[in-house]
């Protein structure tokens, strides 16, 4: 158990930690309530986002910081800077947009968060992933390799039916993004991945 008092937690005492990352579309602006939803239900949540995804947040950037106790990371540290993260239990990595899913298949890690994940697979951390696409994008052929990609590297992807089902152009709501589904799945995917369990 690492006990805490970051952030929204109090003096609760946490065993489990998240790390949720972020990608640039519209479930984003909804972080601040997902991250005190996966606080309730356990977890010391360190959230990450595409360099997108900060300047979309730039505002409240501050106040997840300090809603989670730990820094908002959307860039790579220097050499020789200290990890301002404890070790992950689990990592969840949603919402994740067309390009995301895509260079993270093929390790393409310009991108902190992408980087992260890529070499999370290597280093067997439980990872799930749910996109955030519509119809069209999901037609380029690029996509569906990148979804076999991850999926046969072990990443729990949350997409088709049972997760995340693409919408029409100018049709996403959300409101509508399954953000229930992905924190129930990082949980499932961190007691598979722990051998105490």
């Amino acid at each position: 158990m690492r006990p805490t008092g970051r952030g929204g937690m109090g003096a609760m005492t946490i065993s489990r930690t998240l790390y949720l990352f972020c990608s640039a579309a519209p479930p984003v602006f909804d972080v601040a309530s997902v991250v005190e939803d996966a606080q309730q239900d356990g977890w010391d949540v360190c959230l990450g986002l595409t360099p997108t995804a900060a300047r979309w947040l730039g505002e409240s950037l501050g106040g997840l910081a300090a809603l989670t106790g730990h820094p908002v990371r959307s860039e790579y540290k220097r050499p020789g800077e200290p990890d301002v993260w404890p070790k992950t239990d689990v990592i969840l990595f949603a919402p994740a947009t067309f390009n995301s899913i895509n260079a993270w298949a093929l390790g393409l890690t310009d991108k902190f968060v992408v980087g992260v994940v890529a070499e999370g697979i290597g280093k067997g951390i439980p990872t799930v992933a749910m996109p955030c696409v519509n119809a069209a994008y999901v037609q380029h052929p690029a996509f569906e390799g990148s979804v076999r990609t991850l999926r046969d590297a072990g990443v729990t992807l949350l997409y088709g039916e049972g997760g995340f089902v693409p919408n029409q152009p100018g049709q996403g709501r959300a409101d509508g993004y399954p953000w229930r589904l992905a924190l129930d799945a990082a949980g499932v995917a961190a007691r598979v991945g722990d051998p105490q369990a």
